[in-house]
């Protein structure tokens, strides 16, 4: 597939791996990008937005949006939100919901970025979601995508035509790692981990993840963790 390059677009940046490595695709695929970045109350927002601005900065990108979500961590019912629930030990071969869902989450995000996109005239979204979770997140599932696209369709002015690209969507995290790197991500900027904004704990889900990511794609992790890598 093909994109115009005289294009503008938005991308959806956390600070973690997958929307790094989605950001490195939609710099090679628009002429002009704007990054929009939110927190909701997680545990881990300030390390985010340090990761979220270090890879903009990396990226030159000028139009940049931090909104606030907080709502979703007074609706709670996370992990990464309550504190009065742990986050918990990373189990990939679980199929069941992990506690680190945050409830409808990525819906709030892409209803956010849309809004922005019709204000700045941005004709298409990145969001790194990633199919490979979807077996715990229901909302990164390729067609929650394609209905949420319905939505923009229907919901937007006669003569605004949004896209939603979710370009790693059917990747493995070690295709990911090694996408990465072959656009030159700055995956050392990133961050992951669901439970630290020091050292990465290397054991809840994300961690785990993007862990058996860079073991499987042959390369080492150039983040920093707690617990030997």
């Amino acid at each position: 597939m093909t994109f115009d390059k005289s294009s503008k677009t938005i991308v959806l940046v956390s600070g973690g791996m997958d929307s790094c490595v989605t950001a490195a695709i939609a710099a090679g695929e628009s002429a002009e990008t704007a990054f929009l970045h939110i927190n909701y109350g997680q545990r881990t927002e300030e390390r985010e937005r340090q990761a979220f601005n270090d890879i903009a900065d990396h990226y030159r990108v000028k139009e940049r949006l931090e909104i606030s979500i907080e709502h979703l961590a007074k609706i709670g019912g996370s992990s990464l939100t309550d504190e009065q629930i742990a986050v918990s030990e990373a189990d990939l071969v679980s199929k069941e919901i992990p506690t680190s869902y945050v409830p409808f989450r990525n819906a709030n995000m892409l209803a956010i970025a849309v809004s922005w996109a019709e204000v700045i005239s941005a004709d298409a979204i990145y969001i790194g979601a990633v199919a490979e979770d979807s077996s715990g997140y229901p909302d990164c599932r390729p067609e929650f995508y394609e209905a949420f696209q319905k939505v923009i369709d229907t919901g937007t002015k006669p003569d605004t035509r949004i896209e939603v690209r979710t370009p790693i969507i059917a990747l493995t995290k070690a295709d990911i790692v090694k996408k990465g790197i072959e656009l030159d991500a700055p995956l050392h900027l990133t961050w992951s981990c669901y439970r630290s904004n020091e050292l990465a704990c290397g054991t809840c889900d994300s961690c785990a993840l993007r862990l058996r990511g860079f073991e499987l794609a042959g390369e080492q992790d150039p983040i920093a963790y707690s617990l030997p890598a």
